[in-house]
């Protein structure tokens, strides 16, 4: 009787991702200048829409996790899904803690995004939480979703390993974020800078009105910070037309709708040519 081994989850991750982890695929891509879409999650943590969200071309997908509630049991299958279609994984962490922080890691997210990043100091904390010993402090759990559910050979290769995955995205919403941004953007170990145009529209006195010159000016002066020190830039467009400029000037990653604007959409637009058609 012939025993199969249990594949080692380096062994896993070569197999599911042939470019590297998802997050260093990400990483990777933007490195390269491949203009990333994320298709954001924000209520309905379902296998079936990360699936969906592969089959229309996404490059990520992006879990809104500060504004909404997910089961646990529905945000780690979306994730683990995510994961077996070689979809990286991007999650806003809902308060810069560890134990929320760890826990988006152990389900497999490689990508935590901070709300209201303001200051150098909330980066490096973020980080430690991010990296092992000795680069940071993040506590040893292997077997979850960070391996694919498969334990680790060797901790040592598995822990480098997380370490090149783990992805830090700041966000910038606030004045005083953009007051900070050189030495934000500067910080050791940022990887992706997102704007969040919904409340830095409302920081900047025009609310909602994202292409606005005293909006989009403070936003590329941001872009020109992160060119400065080669970090990727990223936004939320308010059209694929002002996507195009940002990438112009030098954006490289989107995030871009959840699934209760798409689903509106697309029903709308199937109402409207049934009624025009059928009266």
């Amino acid at each position: 009787m012939t025993v199969s081994k249990v594949p080692s989850s380096e062994s896993r991750l070569r197999f599911l991702y042939p470019e590297g982890g998802p997050g260093r695929q990400i990483k990777a891509r933007l490195k390269a200048g491949d203009v990333q879409l994320g298709g954001i999650v924000d209520e309905h943590a379902r296998p079936v829409l990360v699936k969906l969200y592969h089959q229309a071309g996404f490059d990520f997908v992006y879990f809104e996790y500060e504004h909404v509630m997910y089961s646990p049991t529905s945000l780690a299958d979306a994730v683990v899904s995510a994961r077996d279609t070689g979809l990286p994984v991007i999650a806003k962490t809902p308060q810069l803690e560890r134990a929320e922080v760890a826990k988006l890691l152990e389900l497999g997210v490689s990508g935590i995004q901070l709300p209201r990043t303001e200051t150098r100091e909330q980066v490096e904390e973020l980080r430690s939480y991010l990296k092992f010993p000795p680069a940071g402090t993040r506590a040893v759990a292997p077997g979850y979703g960070n391996s694919d559910y498969v334990q680790p050979e060797n901790w040592v290769a598995w822990m480098a390993e997380q370490d090149k995955e783990t992805t830090l995205v700041v966000h910038i919403e606030t004045r005083l974020g953009y007051k900070n941004i050189e030495e934000i953007v500067s910080t050791p170990g940022v990887d992706m800078l997102y704007v969040g145009p919904g409340d830095f529209s409302i920081e900047m006195g025009h609310p909602g009105d994202y292409d606005h010159p005293d909006v989009a000016g403070p936003m590329a002066d941001i872009l020109a910070v992160c060119k400065s020190h080669g970090v990727p830039f990223g936004t939320t467009a308010s059209s694929a037309e002002a996507a195009a400029e940002w990438v112009g000037r030098g954006a490289s990653f989107f995030e871009t709708d959840d699934e209760r604007g798409l689903i509106l959409r697309a029903a709308s637009q199937l109402v409207s040519d049934y009624r025009r058609l059928i009266g």
